[in-house]
């Protein structure tokens, strides 16, 4: 029995999410097909290519040393069918972008608007979520990121510098007992992360600036803000989001000014698409002009 290319398919989507009844959500099968998809394909490669257990299925020391191949013949089938399509002044097909929720929130609406706009036959989709994409496990197409990550064979570029300030709506700032010097704050009730959810290091604000008790907190940075708006206490806002919410005032900007960088991460053999690459270059350009206008509002 010759090993098949839908059977490597199967195998890519066990391999991303470690059980067979996630990989059967992601090929849209039954887990018991799935796991019969498994066995033959193991029977014809005459090798185990999965450590079964109750957790779930681990990929093998064969199965580790297929995986790269399979995700090069899975680039290689990518590639070639936007070759066999051939040129075009616009793109198509589907593009998944992963972000934290305050570039999602604030930012690529409005960009990815734009860049559907220029291409109407191209379907893109936004996961935001609160934590770092998992692009090997294809979660999605590239990821804009705030840390540029370090391992992995992964494509990694800057796209632009953005500032945040702590802020506060006017309703709270007239109610309350002013804040002129850093250590006015410990006065005050302060919104941020809940600490043992920060997923990326660049994203503890509050440790930066010596804030050590947080009274009301999530996981999103968009709820932050709301909580913000509402006049509840101070947090630390991206300047971008500022429009959004004109009911919130910056302070101690002499004092407190953060600067952060977002980075566009994509699959390393992504970059012999030139769909993606296009693609990559007009969500980063979108992403920097954005962030340049909405920061000249503020």
């Amino acid at each position: 029995m010759d090993p098949q290319w839908d059977d490597m398919k199967v195998f890519l989507a066990v391999a991303r999410e470690a059980s067979l009844s996630g990989a059967g959500r992601i090929l849209k099968m039954d887990p018991a097909t799935v796991g019969r998809r498994i066995a033959r394909f193991e029977a014809a490669l005459e090798t185990p290519l999965f450590v079964k257990s109750p957790q779930g299925y681990a990929l093998s020391a064969a199965g580790d040393r297929l995986l790269v191949h399979a995700e090069a013949a899975e680039q290689a089938m990518r590639a070639g069918t936007e070759a066999l399509s051939g040129p075009s002044d616009t793109m198509s097909g589907q593009i998944r972008i992963g972000a934290p929720d305050g570039a999602a929130n604030y930012l690529l609406p409005q960009v990815c608007a734009q860049i559907s706009e220029e291409n109407p036959d191209l379907d893109i989709q936004i996961v935001a979520l609160p934590r770092v994409i998992n692009l090997s496990r294809r979660e999605a197409d590239m990821a804009v990121t705030v840390s540029a990550p370090t391992a992995g064979k992964l494509l990694v570029q800057k796209i632009c510098d953005y500032r945040l300030h702590l802020v506060a709506s006017r309703h709270y700032l007239k109610e309350h007992t002013p804040i002129e010097k850093l250590e006015d704050l410990k006065g005050h009730k302060m919104i941020g992360y809940i600490p043992d959810m920060i997923f990326d290091k660049e994203l503890d604000y509050l440790n930066d600036i010596g804030v050590e008790r947080v009274a009301l907190a999530s996981n999103s940075v968009s709820v932050q803000i709301k909580m913000a708006a509402q006049g509840t206490a101070v947090c630390v806002a991206h300047d971008f989001s500022l429009p959004a919410h004109r009911m919130l005032r910056k302070i101690l900007t002499d004092k407190v000014s953060l600067t952060r960088s977002f980075h566009l991460v994509r699959h390393q053999g992504d970059q012999r698409s030139e769909r993606l690459n296009r693609f990559a270059q007009a969500l980063s350009k979108g992403i920097r002009d954005e962030v340049a206008r909405l920061e000249s509002l503020t």
